[in-house]
């Protein structure tokens, strides 16, 4: 039996929805699809379809349809009696008896060949199947639930997944929404996995990242997703020095905007929207400024350079952080540098928000 995980974490409307959804179907025992990408949290809410079903207390078994090779997945799927190919020197049996009354996960089932699909149709339409080298059939009794991070309707298409098996197993479909569209998330995941992780290593002390920390993580676009955050908070459970671990996870990282914007995320158009405070801060420099170098012969190529680009820069952070109201997180994610970079350059430039000092945000 697999380890039960954790609760669905997180207060976004695509989490309220989901925890909605899975105590509705928890006691139906109707096949199920649970779909989205690697990393999301897919497993967890399969054992939480488990945890709330009637099958509680009888097994939970996963296998990983993409981990293992054709042969090896359906010998592991339907089991073997002694001798059904060389080196079954004893009869086994498979994920299916094994899940006889409780739940069988197969995670990654977009990867499962055509040929094992049809004999996965089969079991779900029967309840029966045959183990390799048997002629008996086994009747088993197992809720299915698959995950995937492929488009299933669209490998339909491609000729590389059976439409009568998408159909049988996506009677209920649970759409888990990648992390960075979902950034309310990421402050109840920090909280809940800081006190798992803390737990496994045997600390009770627990150092909770500041409140410019977090601001940083929910900026991060998460590519990994969930399981990226988790790795990221071990990391400053073990090593410390959350600055420094956050730095390291932006560098080498463009900023992938959501196809649809999430509540109280920056539009990702402020790059583009940025070019014309440059354009008009940079005619400004050139009609003005250096005229006045050169009545005083003080103009110089370098000087002038200085002075343009300062006020280019001026013009951009300012126009940045106005578009985020003034929260210098989300404008360092925009302007594609550090946090500690842009604290530096606000100094430099002088530059304030309109009530001074206090109006930025972290």
């Amino acid at each position: 039996m697999a380890d039960i995980g954790p609760p669905i974490i997180g207060v976004s409307e695509n989490i309220r929805k989901i925890r909605e959804l899975v105590e509705h179907v928890a006691t139906t025992g109707f096949n199920t699809v649970i779909f989205g990408e690697s990393g999301v949290g897919k497993e967890v809410i399969a054992q939480n379809l488990y945890m709330k079903s009637p099958r509680l207390g009888k097994p939970f078994v996963k296998i990983n349809c993409a981990a293992l090779p054709e042969g090896l997945l359906e010998s592991e799927l339907f089991g073997y009696e002694r001798g059904a190919f060389t080196g079954a020197e004893q009869k086994r049996k498979g994920k299916f008896q094994l899940a006889h009354g409780g739940v069988l996960l197969l995670d990654e089932i977009g990867d499962m060949s055509l040929v094992l699909q049809a004999k996965l149709l089969h079991v779900l339409q029967s309840g029966e199947f045959a183990p390799l080298g048997s002629d008996k059939d086994v009747k088993t009794d197992t809720w299915v639930i698959a995950a995937t991070n492929h488009d299933l309707k669209q490998d339909i298409i491609d000729g590389k997944f059976r439409e009568d098996l998408y159909y049988r197993l996506n009677i209920i479909k649970i759409q888990i929404t990648p992390l960075r569209e979902r950034p309310e998330d990421i402050p109840p995941l920090i909280d809940y996995y800081l006190q798992e992780f803390a737990l496994q290593l045997g600390s009770s002390n627990i150092q909770k990242p500041d409140r410019q920390v977090i601001e940083r993580l929910v900026g991060y676009h998460w590519p990994g997703n969930v399981r990226e955050l988790q790795n990221v908070l071990k990391r400053m459970l073990v090593l410390g020095d959350a600055d420094k671990i956050v730095d390291e996870l932006f560098e080498g990282h463009d900023v992938q905007a959501p196809t649809q914007d999430p509540p109280n995320r920056v539009p990702p158009e402020g790059h583009v929207a940025t070019a014309a405070p440059a354009a008009d801060a940079l005619q400004s420099i050139l009609d003005m400024g250096n005229k006045e170098l050169i009545a005083n012969n003080t103009f110089s190529l370098k000087a002038a350079k200085k002075k343009a680009v300062d006020k280019v820069e001026k013009e951009i952070i300012t126009y940045v952080l106005a578009k985020t109201d003034w929260n210098r997180s989300k404008a360092a994610k925009i302007l594609k540098v550090s946090y500690k970079t842009l604290l530096n350059k606000i100094t430099e430039l002088n530059i304030n928000p309109p009530t001074g000092d206090s109006g930025f945000m972290e």
